[in-house]
């Protein structure tokens, strides 16, 4: 894993860094401030967590129908788009302020702010509940309404701790609460659907992998804690809401239009599609995005750690340039060899009614690869302090992918889905040529970095087609 003490020297090397007695006296330092070993199982708690839940897929995948899957997709999909903001963007502040005590009143307003979306979703869908399932076109929803509001509250509960335990450094305890998520929402998911209780052993389970062990969090603030938390105090909160009112401001905003441009046309799929479009959506998106998702944030961490020095030393267009070429090395050959296989091997792994996903794996490669590539060099915007930029392209990359869905809703709906794979190719195009351009790569520095790539890229879509010829 890349994420790990061992590999991640390699990584750094690949990635054009310092020589390697250099990287060794820092990598020493580091083991001996105990950095490496915690965020060792910080990451070895996030990859257990996502292995579990796609090597947990195939039984699932028997235990329910694509319409359940379906049900999935829209609980899900409503949950991201609400629950990212649901603390108002306060939790991120949560790590930033010299005294504890004001972190502490940042964590009450964000706990305060959840239960307060929850609440009023609450009321919206005691009030509106047949209006809601109508609008997204999926009545089996209905009976399990109930679960948004405590999902919203339970997922941006646990995130407000979970950056109140990062800054207090007990990742311990959060790689324990990753690893009791897997484990609680597989055995669920696993459990009800093996009694037949369907869709609900899905939602539920979603619901505990993105919020269990807020308990575990909450105890171990309450215990250690507990005299910083004492501060906390009406006054300190209305002084404190305002020092950080640009988080509510911009990047509350900036969230929102990033989680939208996801998740909201997963729903218009659900809405316009009948049957199990959005269910096989979900099932493709799932088996993509994990493991290039473990990568892709092991890089991006390796990234921002030297990003800021390239930049004052004026090398961080090199360093970009590299990044970008370490990254075609690492994942697109894999997704390349994934996307021309997943027709053939969805049938035998998932069964015979997930043909379609496997297509529309096909259709998501290009995106995904895009993506994989811009999204751990999309920090050079934080760095090079274009926030405004990157509100800009997430306001962009809203309008673009929903808009396009929409219109081929109505022009060309058998081909939605394939066009929401195709806006989101797009869009990261767009975002790695903004990126390249504020990191000032040269064209000679980025095809010095990709063409040793391109053996790897090579390699691995011949071998795909070897397969998929003899399968």
């Amino acid at each position: 894993m890349l994420g790990s003490a061992v590999q991640q020297p390699l990584l750094y090397h690949h990635l054009g860094q310092p020589p390697v007695h250099v990287m060794r006296q820092k990598f020493d330092a580091f083991f001996r401030q105990g950095f490496v070993k915690s965020v060792g199982v910080l990451v070895g708690g996030t990859a257990f967590a996502q292995a579990l839940m796609v090597l947990v897929l195939p039984l699932l995948t028997r235990l329910y129908t694509p319409e359940d899957f379906s049900v999935l997709a829209v609980y899900a999909s409503i949950l991201g788009i609400i629950s990212v903001a649901a603390c108002l963007r306060l939790e991120i502040a949560i790590p930033l302020p010299q005294r504890d005590e004001d972190a502490a009143n940042l964590l009450a307003l964000a706990l305060c702010s959840s239960a307060g979306v929850a609440g009023l979703s609450a009321v919206i869908i005691w009030l509106f509940p047949v209006q809601i399932v109508q609008l997204v076109a999926q009545p089996k929803l209905l009976p399990y309404l109930w679960l948004l509001p405590l999902g919203i509250w339970l997922s941006s509960s646990y995130a407000a701790l979970q950056l109140w335990t990062t800054r207090k450094k007990k990742f311990p305890v959060i790689a324990k609460t990753r690893m009791t998520q897997a484990i609680g929402g597989a055995s669920t998911q696993v459990g009800l659907g093996w009694v037949g209780i369907a869709p609900l052993g899905l939602v539920l389970g979603q619901m505990i992998s993105s919020s269990a062990g807020i308990i575990g969090l909450a105890r171990h603030a309450l215990k250690h804690d507990r005299v910083v938390l004492h501060s906390v105090a009406w006054s300190e909160m209305r002084r404190i809401f305002f020092e950080y009112g640009r988080f509510p401001k911009y990047s509350m905003l900036e969230s929102l239009a990033n989680s939208a441009s996801a998740h909201l046309p997963i729903l218009i799929i659900a809405a316009m599609v009948a049957g199990p479009e959005a269910g096989f959506l979900m099932l493709a998106i799932k088996v993509m995005a994990s493991p290039m998702s473990l990568i892709g944030a092991a890089v991006s961490q390796v990234y921002l750690s030297r990003a800021p020095e390239e930049l004052q030393a004026g090398t961080l267009s090199k360093f970009t340039a590299n990044t970008l070429g370490g990254l075609a090395k690492i994942g697109v050959g894999p997704l390349i060899f994934a996307g021309i296989l997943a027709p053939v091997v969805f049938p035998i792994i998932f069964g015979t009614q997930w043909q379609r996903a496997g297509e529309l794996v096909c259709w998501m490669t290009p995106w995904f690869g895009m993506q994989f590539l811009a999204s751990p060099v999309s920090m050079t915007l934080h760095v090079t302090k274009n926030q405004r930029t990157a509100l800009i392209l997430q306001i962009l990359g809203l309008v673009l992918r929903v808009g396009t869905v929409a219109i081929f809703g109505y022009l060309a709906r058998n081909f939605i889905i394939e066009s929401y794979a195709i806006s989101g190719f797009v869009f990261y195009v767009i975002y790695l040529c903004v990126v390249i351009k504020i990191a000032k790569v040269k064209n000679k520095e980025l095809l010095r970095a990709l063409i040793p790539a391109i053996a790897f890229i090579v390699s691995w879509t011949s071998l795909a087609i070897l397969i998929r010829i003899v399968l």
